[in-house]
């Protein structure tokens, strides 16, 4: 039986790894959506003023710290903790904008189990990445399309948002940077409903930056190599379900209307 779910009807987690970025979440706190329910700040044990500052922002947030090493430990926790329908994992160095996350919730409302942003549609963009990182995400993308049958437009950027019950399917298990790639790719290999959204990263507004490009594009490389190998071994490859769905929303609202709320048949 056909269902609409609207905006109303389910809650929204927004989680955020953090580590020294007190200089950055004056520009990332008060930009996420008054409507979003819970924001989870997970601190990676700063030696700055990460957590006060936060506090100070946003007295509603929830601060948790992070259990093991690495980004993906980050994101575990949070979504570990979270206690929305809907998990949206975020940026706290300014480069992900939260003003994007209305077109996100918007295509998971419209029938998609994950969302990504992707630099590489119209609509999306990129101001913080040199041409190396680029030639290296194209090689990513050409790989994982290759290798699993997909129709990624863009494979190592980590905005994302997924409904809780699909959160298993993100790989969360891997600590490393590796964990946003090899999530996107497990969760269409897996079956999941996957759309992609145009989204513009931004530079880091202050601070240094955490990813180093050839350790990265290393442990990237290997973390896709594995799953190719847990693909073949444990499930084989499926090719990503219902692509059309990646180019349902293209605008940014402040609110996902309800009257968009498109009918699911699951």
């Amino acid at each position: 039986m056909a269902r609409v779910i609207a905006v109303q009807e389910v809650l929204v987690s927004v989680v955020i790894p953090a580590l020294n970025e007190a200089d950055n979440l004056p520009h990332v706190l008060p930009r996420i959506p008054q409507w979003v329910q819970e924001v989870i700040l997970v601190d990676g044990y700063s030696i700055d003023d990460t957590v006060e500052v936060a506090k100070r922002l946003m007295p509603s947030i929830r601060i948790i710290w992070q259990d093991g090493a690495g980004k993906g430990a980050a994101l575990r926790s949070g979504v570990k903790a979270a206690t929305g329908d809907i998990v949206i994992m975020l940026d706290a160095d300014g480069s992900t904008d939260p003003s994007e996350i209305p077109a996100f919730v918007g295509a998971l409302l419209a029938g998609a189990d994950l969302v990504k942003g992707s630099r590489f549609v119209q609509g999306g963009g990129t101001a913080d990445m040199p041409p190396l990182r680029q030639w290296g995400n194209w090689c990513f993308v050409l790989l994982a399309n290759v290798m699993f049958g997909t129709r990624f437009s863009d494979i190592t950027y980590g905005y994302r948002g997924a409904w809780r019950h699909c959160l298993d399917q993100l790989a969360l298990e891997i600590d490393g940077w590796e964990n946003e790639t090899v999530g996107n790719i497990r969760a269409a290999r897996t079956g999941l409903r996957v759309a992609e959204v145009p989204s513009f990263e931004y530079r880091r507004i202050g601070g240094e930056a955490k990813l180093q490009t050839f350790p990265a594009g290393w442990v990237i490389l290997k973390g896709m190599l594995a799953e190719g190998v847990r693909a073949v071994r444990f499930s084989g490859v499926r090719r990503w379900r219902s692509p059309e769905i990646a180019t349902a929303v293209a605008s940014t609202t402040s609110t996902p209307a309800p009257d968009r709320a498109m009918v699911l048949t699951r």
